[in-house]
């Protein structure tokens, strides 16, 4: 399989990351950076769906929620490697990202982006209630004191490690989304995309690749809310309202949904530009300003997002030299 250009620079980028990003992140950035990781995969997921289905999935941060809800429980529960319980949260996501589909799969548009929301919305409910597992007895192991201590992979103890193992991740999730995008689930949602009556006619399932399409999506956001929960130790139900899927996406759009800058883009902006409002002793809600302007932009001038008009302005550079 030849490598595109954006792939290769898109190699290289992590890997000038892997190598001096863990080093030249100091204290709370790296936590900072570990959790712009997780949703920067996360991201990806409802990237792809947007960009291959024109399919608005608003749930992304709340699949997030149970990914990283399965992971504690498995942690706490089961002396199992750390990946084994990866694998677990990310299956079940999935399986909860099929459950999602059932009822949108007829829909698209306004319809669909309602019914996930109202998902996610749901999904907010029972985490403020139930809250996420700290070691505890019992089906949702919660208990009142301190948290117990979280396994993380044996080759990423420190944060530092820890840190280049979610790069590492993040290339792993871009690269199954790649090879969909050669094999015959990406041909599928390009038909799909462009006309559903010609996709039947085609001889196309496209109730079949539609579920695919959510499963993956749901595959990715569990397991970064699982590699999120190894980061951290311990989860926060605000971190996962339903408002925050409604900004990942709009940030997704702002970044662009067609390449992995456009999704990294919307990673940086959801994590690290209200850390720096904080950490200059701004008031971190400013950045919201910031993104609706920025959204305004994208949708005005910038269809391909921010990704979009870098690459234009690298190309016009690049023919100029």
């Amino acid at each position: 399989m030849q490598m595109t250009k954006s792939a290769k620079i898109g190699l290289l980028f992590a890997l000038l990351a892997f190598t001096f990003l863990p080093v030249l992140a100091g204290g709370q950035w790296i936590k900072i950076f570990i959790s712009t990781g997780c949703f920067i995969l996360a991201a990806s997921g409802v990237a792809f769906m947007y960009a291959r289905l024109g399919m608005v999935s608003l749930g992304q941060v709340a699949l997030m929620g149970i990914g990283g809800w399965v992971m504690l429980r498995m942690n706490h529960a089961f002396d199992l490697p750390f990946e084994i319980n990866l694998a677990v949260a990310g299956a079940v996501t999935l399986v909860f990202g099929w459950l999602l589909a059932m009822p949108a799969l007829k829909m698209r548009g306004l319809y669909l982006a309602l019914i996930t929301l109202m998902a996610a919305g749901g999904l907010e409910v029972i985490f403020s209630t139930y809250r996420f597992p700290n070691g505890g007895e019992g089906f949702w192991g919660v208990m009142p004191s301190v948290a117990a201590p979280f396994r993380r992979p044996l080759v990423a103890t420190d944060d530092a490690d820890y840190l280049r193992y979610i790069i590492f991740a993040i290339v792993v999730g871009f690269l199954i989304i790649e090879l969909h995008m050669r094999a015959a689930p990406g041909r599928a949602w390009a038909m799909i995309r462009r006309s559903e009556a010609a996709a039947y006619a085609s001889g196309v399932n496209v109730v079949y690749y539609k579920a695919w399409a959510f499963g993956l999506a749901g595959f990715l956001a569990g397991t970064s809310g699982g590699l999120l929960a190894g980061g951290l130790g311990l989860l926060d139900p605000a971190t996962f309202r339903a408002s925050e899927s409604i900004m990942l996406f709009a940030l997704m759009v702002v970044g662009g949904s067609r390449g992995w800058l456009g999704v990294v883009i919307a990673g940086v902006l959801y994590r690290v530009v209200p850390a720096l409002f904080n950490d200059w002793t701004i008031d971190a809600d400013i950045a919201l300003v910031i993104f609706g302007a920025a959204l305004l932009h994208a949708i005005i001038t910038a269809p391909n997002g921010l990704s979009g008009q870098l690459i234009d302005l690298f190309g016009k550079v690049g023919k100029r030299t």
